[in-house]
């Protein structure tokens, strides 16, 4: 198995955790609506639903992420998963 190698641009460099992303196919009180927000944010959002919800959920980045030498805006369940691996450190709350 190949390690992915990720960036946050077309161009390379980290991944812009700032940018605008929405996160679709999930529960907001009695409908599915899609939330517009950064990607951390999102990403995190994902973190919290149900495996239902998870596995349903899309997420489109705002810029394409590099990985393995694509450019990828749209992921689903797997895909949000391995963002969520690269998320940032919270920091530290002391």
């Amino acid at each position: 198995m190949t390690e992915a190698t990720w960036s946050g641009t077309a161009a390379g460099g980290e991944i812009d955790w700032r940018m605008s992303a929405s996160l679709e196919n999930v529960p907001r009180g009695d409908e599915d609506l899609a939330e517009v927000t950064s990607l951390e944010r999102a990403v995190l959002a994902w973190q919290a639903l149900d495996p239902e919800h998870r596995a349903a959920a899309v997420l489109t980045a705002e810029r394409p992420i590099q990985i393995d030498g694509a450019a990828i805006t749209r992921f689903t369940a797997d895909g949000i998963a391995s963002l969520a691996e690269h998320l940032p450190a919270a920091p530290d709350a002391s």
